[in-house]
């Protein structure tokens, strides 16, 4: 990212730099990772409030528990592929797509 000319504006990369390193480095990558989560969760959260259902409504579509889509939603529980294919296609009636950035 371009850094602004402007010496008294720090941008977020810098920020990140800053308390957990460079792209590439373990630590900004592990930050990467669950920042990535968090917004999975927050995806869901927010479909799940659009549609007006309840997680104990989202779980019984899926297949799964309350609980469950509530870790999710919290960002206390890793996910499968599959299951989360499920939570989205039976679930929330929607459809997923993924990208993958090198």
């Amino acid at each position: 990212m371009k850094k602004i000319n402007n010496k008294n504006i720090t941008t977020f990369d810098e920020i990140l730099d800053d308390k957990y390193g460079k792209q590439g480095e373990e630590k900004r990558e592990q930050w990467e990772q669950e920042f990535e989560a968090f917004k999975l969760g927050v995806l869901i959260e927010e479909a799940r409030t659009k549609l007006g259902i309840t997680q104990e409504e989202l779980a019984q579509r899926c297949g799964t528990k309350k609980s469950y889509i509530s870790r999710i939603e919290n960002n206390a529980s890793d996910i499968r592929l599959s299951t989360l294919m499920r939570i989205i296609q039976q679930g929330l009636g929607g459809h997923m797509k993924i990208t993958v950035q090198l």
